[in-house]
């Protein structure tokens, strides 16, 4: 049986959200102004162990239980000719991260992360949403209360990852849907060339003119053109939030998944920050609508959560500097004069 009996609940859920611990925020914020630097001088840095501690409930934070979440779906649309790959390969990824040999196995490793990938019905892809929802109510729900159960008690912090071959269009096509300009956040995804990118566009287009009647809906909007991964990425998000878990976004796609949230409620993204902006124009577009500056610009499009496994290690460069450096008292040095 789902968690979520029906998009009412759901959207409820969406819309109850727990506020972060402002106690623990201020304590990190009071510990770093006493350590021994100039106020402010670790940027963004500073920044990153306060929201941790607002949202962990404590000072100083941790990072000894990350989880790298990813999720993998098969899309209908991709029947249309807008990938570089066919979507068997969606199969054979995810065998490769159960045997180790992605990228993300080694991002995980190295951060001592735990992962955790999980199929969303891989052998029926979604709908092609240029001629149907991709989505009934019910399997959208179903999608996004799987990604829900996903999200442990007691996680320091979760990354969102997924795989999914013609996910770029989903995650192109529902951006439009929730912020208009129709195909403006298209992408290049798997590499497509320029022919590829042309049906991309006219796909995009024509779903956005199918589901036209639901696109001032969040939550039907991301039923009809987005896909399950998406679905579970979006239900994993809400479940860190109610359960003060902070979150780090990957790319793309991921960044769209959780756009429904942001989309219903203003405040629903500020559990959560955007590991790395995507070589994908589409994103830096998104990223706009969202406000939110992401931590790492490398250039990178590959998705499975490696840009955000990337940016856990700037967390965990802040909270060595947090916790490890010594206060002026600490160290016998003269604090900053009064002016």
């Amino acid at each position: 049986m789902s968690r979520f009996s029906s998009l009412k609940q759901l959207r409820a859920a969406c819309l109850d959200l727990p506020a972060p611990d402002q106690s623990a925020a201020d304590a990190a914020a009071a510990r770093e102004a006493q350590l021994t630097k100039p106020p402010g001088s670790l940027g963004r840095l500073e920044e990153l162990t306060a929201w941790l501690a607002a949202w962990q409930g404590h000072n100083p934070p941790g990072l000894d239980k990350c989880e790298i979440l990813i999720f993998a779906g098969n899309h209908g649309v991709a029947a249309q000719g807008i990938s570089a790959y066919p979507p068997e390969v969606t199969v054979q990824m995810v065998a490769n991260f159960a045997a180790g040999g992605a990228a993300i196995n080694q991002l995980a490793r190295v951060n001592g992360a735990s992962l955790r990938v999980t199929p969303l019905d891989l052998d029926r892809p979604t709908a092609d949403f240029t001629e149907a929802p991709a989505m009934s109510d019910d399997e959208f729900l179903d999608a996004v209360g799987t990604g829900y159960d996903q999200v442990p008690d007691g996680a320091d912090l979760i990354i969102l990852g997924e795989m999914g071959i013609s996910n770029t269009t989903a995650a192109a096509a529902l951006s439009g849907a929730l912020f208009g300009g129709g195909a403006r956040f298209i992408s290049t995804g798997t590499g497509v060339g320029k022919d590829g990118f042309g049906r991309k566009r006219a796909v995009i287009q024509q779903a956005l003119l199918c589901h036209s009647d639901v696109l001032g809906d969040p939550l039907r909007a991301a039923a009809a053109v987005g896909g399950r991964e998406l679905a579970a990425m979006m239900g994993a998000c809400l479940a860190a939030r109610h359960k003060r878990v902070p979150v780090l976004i990957d790319g793309m796609v991921s960044s769209s998944a959780v756009a429904p949230l942001k989309a219903l409620r203003a405040d629903a993204l500020d559990h959560a920050r955007v590991g790395h902006k995507s070589a994908d124009a589409g994103h830096e577009l998104l990223l706009r609508e969202l406000g939110m500056t992401p931590l790492l610009d490398l250039g990178m499009r590959l998705g499975e959560g490696t840009g955000a496994s990337v940016a856990l290690l700037i967390l965990r460069a802040a909270l060595a500097c947090h916790t490890g450096m010594a206060t002026f008292e600490e160290a016998q040095v003269s604090g900053k004069a009064a002016s």
